[in-house]
């Protein structure tokens, strides 16, 4: 194809061809001019050849312009064609997003009801009776809170709950409702309200089951309306209705049937959820072992079943299976880390960190666990992760040697659900232990006792759920606290009581009998919770510990170095380690056992008394003074400001 001219810019050939043929006639005609004879011939050839370039100059500009409509017709043709190709192009998408829409509709529409006619005269109309039952779903929609993702159920309609209005005429809401009814999963519920014998009676159809229908009299329809909606919820989403159940009524055997029955026949994701379900709620009876079973059932089933694996760890945890539940933290933690556990994103957002705190918890790595614990207190709630949070974060002050700052936090929790209200009053049994208040803790079995009775009532426990819980969570540590103030005789009755599967109770029996210098005894118990528990550090402190008291300095330091090797970022093995080395004269190898505990307690007290005393010890008078003045401003017992003060006065 030729090039095509380019207006205003070089000249043509032809043009260029034109010019040097008149120059070459003018300089020939310039020199005939001489010669009279050709003056009139010439003069006439000369105004032909004028009339002709005019002429060609006319041809020429009409050619010119011939090629700018001819260009700017080709510009506008193919803009004509980009903007029909745009408007195709945006049909199709809309046309596409319609259908990809129309395909993922799950929503629930409700089509109005057929009523008798004088009801609908009084204003009772067919999408008033819709409309109500609308609202009667959505409000235990609202009330229904599941970790359960909504994409998981069969029928599932999230918070798309819409009356659905007859309209007249084609119109694009029309012509996309067709498109849900050929390519979407929507729930439609129709019915109808008729006058029996003795009042009225609702019929009821919805997800292509065979409908159900209730009767009462007419003063009841709000009634009728709302045993209406609960029985569309349970056939059409059985999962959620039973989470309802016990939520809003603590209905647990009913409950229970529900996901007995989705247990036995659903595919195998609903299985696993209805297996969760039964795990929580056999944990609520009191069938620990029952509760484990189901839950590890689940996932088995769906190993992405996120709250699952965070049911186990909690589960373990407080019935002081340390090292099962250090594995099951571990896998919910990298399960809930995944885009993809099958979980909703509120569960997982809540669940995640309160599993990583207690996962730091289980290895002594309380700096850690604090910070997540006050991240947790504040995001949205979920299943009451807030209120756990925040003892959380009080209790990992109080280990980490921070009283006042412990007190603080827990002093500050706000108001707290009768449905955890046991749990937080068990929590303060651990927090009173960890700041050493043993006469705050030995009286507060009384108390601690009837929050659980409440949290019992409130949940519709099991009535042996109080003693079971209480031996493995609340009673080791009253125990022991007796035994701190010499009353061995009810130490020993109490502990006696706690089951010997649990990790808490072998420490704390361990801890009892070192008070009473039972050595023996007390190493029975330690050996047997490190053997059950190897990777947890707390039995080997404690052990150490213990060694210390009975004088075998080289035995309780071989302890504490295997705890710090299975708890890295607990400070208490390390700064005990430092006293052992003291009593040992070889305060030059503890400095480095403080400076490191430091890192992992930084505002203990103890640490930088105890730095002091072995930097006095290796005469370093100015390094002790600065360690004291830094012990002064933190929390310290009575007996350790007493040993500064003698400490100071003794050099200065």
């Amino acid at each position: 194809m030729a090039e095509m001219p380019i207006l205003g810019g070089e000249e043509s050939e032809a043009e260029q061809q034109f010019e040097a043929n008149a120059t070459a006639i003018a300089m020939a005609l310039d020199g005939a001019k001489a010669d009279p004879r050709l003056t009139g011939p010439i003069t006439e050839f000369l105004a032909e050849q004028r009339a002709l370039i005019a002429e060609q100059r006319h041809h020429l500009g009409e050619q010119l312009k011939r090629l700018r409509l001819g260009i700017l017709d080709q510009r506008m043709s193919i803009v004509l064609k980009v903007m029909t190709a745009a408007i195709g192009l945006v049909i199709a998408v809309g046309l596409g997003a319609a259908i990809w829409y129309a395909a993922h509709d799950n929503g629930l529409v409700i089509e109005a009801f057929s009523v008798p006619p004088d009801m609908a005269q009084r204003g009772l109309t067919g999408q008033a009776v819709a409309a109500q039952l609308l609202d009667k779903l959505a409000d235990m929609q609202a009330a229904t809170e599941s970790a359960r993702p909504a994409g998981s159920y069969t029928n599932n309609w999230g918070d798309d709950i819409k009356v659905q209005i007859p309209e007249t005429g084609v119109s694009i809401g029309q012509f996309y409702g067709l498109l849900v009814t050929w390519l979407g999963r929507q729930t439609h519920i129709t019915g109808e309200v008729f006058r029996t014998a003795n009042g009225l009676a609702i019929a009821a159809r919805g997800g292509g089951d065979g409908g159900a229908m209730v009767a009462g009299s007419e003063a009841d329809l709000d009634k009728l309306l709302q045993q209406t909606a609960e029985t569309i919820y349970k056939r059409t989403q059985p999962y959620r209705y039973a989470v309802y159940l016990n939520a809003k009524r603590h209905a647990v055997a009913e409950s229970d049937a529900i996901f007995e029955s989705l247990a036995a026949t659903g595919p195998a994701r609903e299985r696993a959820w209805a297996y969760n379900g039964l795990g929580t709620s056999k944990s609520r009876k009191a069938d620990f072992t029952g509760a484990l079973a189901d839950l590890r059932q689940a996932v088995a089933l769906d190993p992405l079943l996120g709250v699952a694996y965070a049911n186990i760890g909690f589960e373990e945890m407080w019935q002081g299976h340390d090292e099962a539940a250090l594995t099951a933290l571990r896998q919910a933690v990298e399960v809930m880390s995944r885009r993809d556990a099958d979980m909703s994103e509120r569960a997982r957002t809540a669940l995640l960190p309160l599993s990583q705190s207690n996962l730091a918890v289980a290895l002594g790595d309380f700096a850690t666990s604090s910070r997540i614990s006050e991240q947790a207190a504040g995001s949205p709630d979920f299943n009451f992760v807030v209120e756990r949070a925040r003892d959380a974060a009080a209790i990992s002050l109080a280990r980490l040697h921070e009283s006042t700052a412990a007190r603080r936090a827990w002093n500050t929790t706000g108001f707290i659900s009768p449905l955890v209200r046991g749990y937080h009053a068990e929590n303060r049994a651990a927090l009173d232990d960890a700041l050493e208040d043993w006469p705050d803790l030995a009286g507060r079995m009384a108390q601690i006792e009837q929050a659980m009775a409440e949290n019992v009532q409130a949940t519709s426990a099991s009535p042996a759920f109080t003693p079971a819980r209480l031996s493995r969570t609340a009673w080791p540590h009253i125990a022991v606290a007796m035994a701190k103030l010499g009353d061995f005789i009810g130490a020993h009755a109490l502990i006696d009581q706690t089951p010997p599967d649990c990790g808490l109770c072998q420490r704390s029996r361990g801890r009892i009998d070192a008070e009473e210098k039972n050595w023996g005894g007390a190493e029975y118990w330690f050996a047997r919770a490190v053997r059950e528990a190897p990777s947890i550090p707390f039995a080997y402190t404690d052990w150490g510990a213990m060694l210390m008291a009975k004088g075998d300095l080289d035995g309780a330091i071989a302890k504490f170095k295997i705890a710090n090797d299975k708890g890295p970022h607990f400070a208490d093995p390390l700064e005990i380690w430092g006293e052992a080395l003291i009593a040992k004269n070889r305060s030059d190898l503890a400095l480095a056992k403080f400076a490191e505990a430091d890192k992992y307690a930084p505002n203990w007290g103890r640490v930088h008394l105890k730095w002091g005393e072995a930097l006095l010890w290796t005469g370093d008078k100015d390094g002790a003074a600065k360690q004291f003045a830094i012990a002064a401003h933190l929390d310290l017992s009575p007996a350790e400001k007493s040993e500064l003060a003698r400490m100071r006065a003794a050099h200065g």
